[in-house]
């Protein structure tokens, strides 16, 4: 029961994440993610077979402490943004954002009606889960949103070259996770903000 929740929590999270990206860039004047019909919490429109359920039962069965996973990304496009560098960033927030507020909204139900059972198992995962996505996706390397936001920043002639580490990017961030970098940088966040929250 555990692993169903825990693995309905995460798929539940990313999904938002997606549509929080596409929600945005729709309401900056981007019709992609509507016309690609991913403006919706139909699952089904979402998931990745390795980012939404393969890794998850991996990690899982692995006991890892962190539970990580994607969902297919909304497709949008920068060129129907007025201001293409902030609506990249803005875009890359939203998801991150998404993840903030359904953490807070999660830990402010358990804290107020502290449930039991199914109930209160998938709240405080939902909680658990939303903080370690939005933490880890604002890591400044493409292609994680933060990336985006670093991108709004830079002098134009830097962003070719700041892109082109996104053929390299999981091999970085796995090779930062296994030499424990991440972890001593974002666990202690984490673990802040759940204290917070839970």
């Amino acid at each position: 029961m555990e692993l169903i929740v825990r693995i309905a929590a995460l798929v539940f999270s990313i999904i938002l994440h997606e549509v929080a990206h596409g929600y945005v860039a729709y309401r900056l004047g981007d019709p992609t993610a509507r016309d690609a019909h991913r403006l919706t919490l139909n699952p089904l429109a979402h998931i990745d077979l390795m980012g939404s359920i393969i890794l998850p039962l991996l990690l899982i069965l692995a006991k890892s402490p962190v539970l990580l996973g994607w969902a297919k990304p909304v497709p949008f496009n920068p060129r129907y943004f007025r201001n293409v560098k902030k609506g990249v960033m803005l875009v890359g927030l939203a998801g991150p954002a998404s993840n903030l507020v359904l953490a807070v909204l999660a830990g402010v139900v358990l804290r107020a009606f502290p449930f039991g059972g199914v109930v209160g198992l998938f709240l405080a995962h939902v909680c658990l889960i939303n903080v370690i996505l939005a933490i880890f996706n604002l890591i400044p390397i493409p292609p994680l949103d933060g990336s985006r936001v670093v991108m709004g920043w830079l002098p134009s002639r830097m962003v070719p070259g700041y892109l082109s580490l996104e053929r390299y990017g999981f091999l970085i961030i796995f090779g930062l996770l296994y030499l424990g970098v991440l972890d001593a940088i974002l666990l202690p966040i984490a673990t802040l903000l759940l204290r917070i929250l839970l």
